[in-house]
């Protein structure tokens, strides 16, 4: 998987370029071919070989479209964005429910995140008006949700891979969140930007069924492959 990680990264540090010089066409290229590295590890370490797999590669297509679809500055299009990662975070949720979910470390999860999703509403609230305060509010409910489903999962299959990724992946948007609605700035990006991407190769990687069969633990679970 490593010719497609080297891939991913030289487009991300050539996508920050882009997004530093505030080039529209430097970022057309860049971030779609960014995120077809994603697509290209998951398939590179076998997505297709366990529903585990497909539904994951199905997430991260998900995710694909929302990246195309937050380079045009249209709130419109934008909305559509959110909307394709919100259902891109349903599905490595619906993912983490077929590898496996141990219930302790996903209850545990949820609540520890409980204060933080409301500090992220209020932090937002007063930047955000009429249907996109829904749409953001819906969105950082459901990407907190993946978050506690991929403790349960790491609960599961001690796989640090899947909550790293997952975490990493609430602060990306946490960075998508302020650029967009806070502070907008090119910091806001090289920060998200690398984090995002790191976060879809790691969950990207973990459809390795060879390294994923081997760390199972027996009876803290359920879910399959």
């Amino acid at each position: 998987m490593l010719v497609p990680v080297l891939f991913t990264a030289a487009l991300v540090v050539l996508l920050l370029l882009a997004e530093q010089r505030g080039s529209a066409p430097g970022k057309w290229l860049t971030k779609p071919l960014a995120s077809v590295g994603f697509l290209w590890t998951a398939l590179q370490a076998g997505a297709l070989s366990s529903t585990y797999g497909k539904v994951v590669l199905g997430a991260l297509l998900l995710c694909l479209l929302g990246d195309v679809l937050l380079i045009p500055k249209d709130k419109r299009i934008f909305m559509a964005g959110i909307g394709a990662f919100l259902l891109g975070h349903l599905g490595f949720g619906a993912a983490f429910l077929v590898r496996g979910v141990a219930a302790p470390p996903t209850l545990i999860a949820g609540a520890l995140l409980a204060p933080g999703v409301i500090w992220v509403a209020l932090w937002l609230s007063p930047h955000l008006r009429g249907p996109m305060r829904v749409a953001v509010t819906a969105y950082v409910l459901v990407i907190s949700g993946m978050v506690a489903l991929a403790t349960g999962t790491f609960g599961h299959t001690l796989d640090p891979r899947i909550l790293v990724g997952a975490v990493l992946f609430f602060l990306s948007d946490l960075c998508v969140a302020r650029n967009r609605f806070v502070a907008p700035g090119f910091a806001n990006r090289l920060v998200g930007l690398p984090l995002y991407y790191a976060a879809q190769l790691l969950l990207a990687s973990t459809v390795d069924r060879a390294v994923f069969g081997t760390l199972v633990v027996p009876g803290l679970g359920v879910g399959g492959l």
